[in-house]
């Protein structure tokens, strides 16, 4: 049976009439977040860090910009839109003390709250709000009168309208013009970062990266090899988004088909599936998120060590060297978006 999908008709904004609703940092999510609701009518208070570089860019945009503490006592409904591993620390610090009953904790991400390491006060609701795109589309999506589809959950219930604080917030981003799926923290954290590492960041940028290796190492031009492992990709998931694989498939030439449906599985095979398996496993016991944290007070040097390496492999020289002869393309300078948000 399909799962119910919540609209317009099913969220009140009048859920937040006389409410202040404060949204802590001012990143790709916050910023959209925060805008959005402004636009929508609600009342919008930032929350940040003294000293924050986005406290002049949250101000420009007409905020209230107050301490991270100073908005939690102020606000009835409190986004954490802080990065996952500073939760913990924030929430001890700043949230926690100023946590009342009757308040609504909201995240757009499950992980603090699944895996511990976060402890709810016991008189709140905590609520999540997740769009299924980046901050940045959010807000474009919401702007031209459309919307990024969210998911909703409910993880602590003691005003009995956790559901309806969810689905407000929803609507006042915009996601309910696109439409909204009901889940749990466990589902959306447990698939989210599965997504993300076996299949949407992890395992396309290990599969394009070895398609690339094996052509330049059998002797074909970097360009060539760029061409077909990473800029045509684009395409190809552009008509998967659009139509579904079978849309694709209907799309490409017979040739690409043949190819696809007998050679696809011997790149991705049995073993290629036992270890996203594992990765599963390890996510689900709690492993991988244990891994990261020990990782991040450790001061992130397998993180930054990788990160280094990756930025100097061939495919990114070569792909900045094509990109440059494409002037119909929009360049994105994405680290100078995100420093403008910290």
């Amino acid at each position: 049976m399909p799962a119910k999908v919540y609209t317009d008709k099913d969220a009140d904004l009048g859920v937040f009439a006389n409410k202040t609703l404060a949204v802590l940092g001012y990143g790709s999510q916050g910023h959209a977040h925060a805008l959005n609701l402004k636009d929508s009518g609600c009342q919008v208070i930032i929350g940040l860090y003294p000293g924050s570089k986005s406290r002049a860019v949250a101000e420009q945009h007409g905020f209230k910009v107050v301490d991270t503490a100073e908005a939690v006592r102020l606000a009835d409904v409190i986004m954490v839109g802080l990065p996952d591993m500073k939760q913990a620390d924030v929430y001890l610090s700043d949230i926690l003390p100023n946590l009342a009953k009757g308040k609504t904790l909201l995240f757009s991400h499950g992980l603090s709250v699944h895996f511990g390491l976060i402890k709810l006060h016991k008189d709140i609701d905590c609520i999540m709000v997740a769009p299924k795109g980046p901050g940045h589309m959010v807000r474009r999506l919401y702007a031209e009168g459309k919307g990024m589809p969210a998911l909703v959950a409910v993880a602590q219930n003691k005003s009995k309208q956790a559901l309806a604080i969810a689905l407000a917030w929803a609507k006042g981003i915009g996601s309910t013009r696109a439409g909204v799926l009901k889940t749990s923290f466990k589902e959306e954290t447990e698939t989210d970062l599965f997504g993300e590492q076996a299949v949407l960041c992890g395992g396309a940028s290990a599969l394009v990266q070895a398609g690339f290796e094996t052509l330049v190492e059998a002797g074909y031009q970097p360009e060539m090899a760029y061409f077909e492992c990473l800029h045509e990709l684009k395409l190809i998931c552009d008509l998967m988004y659009e139509s579904g694989i079978a849309g694709m498939r209907f799309s490409i030439s017979e040739t690409a088909k043949f190819g696809d449906i007998t050679r696809g599985p011997r790149v991705v095979n049995k073993q290629t599936k036992a270890e996203m398996k594992k990765i599963l496993k390890e996510i689900q016991t709690g492993k991988f998120t244990q891994e990261w944290v020990n990782e991040y007070k450790g001061g992130l040097k397998k993180y930054h060590a990788l990160l280094k390496a990756g930025e100097q492999h061939k495919i990114e020289k070569t792909g900045a060297y094509l990109r440059s002869m494409m002037p119909w393309m929009t360049k994105k300078n994405i680290k100078g978006v995100q420093a403008s948000y910290s």
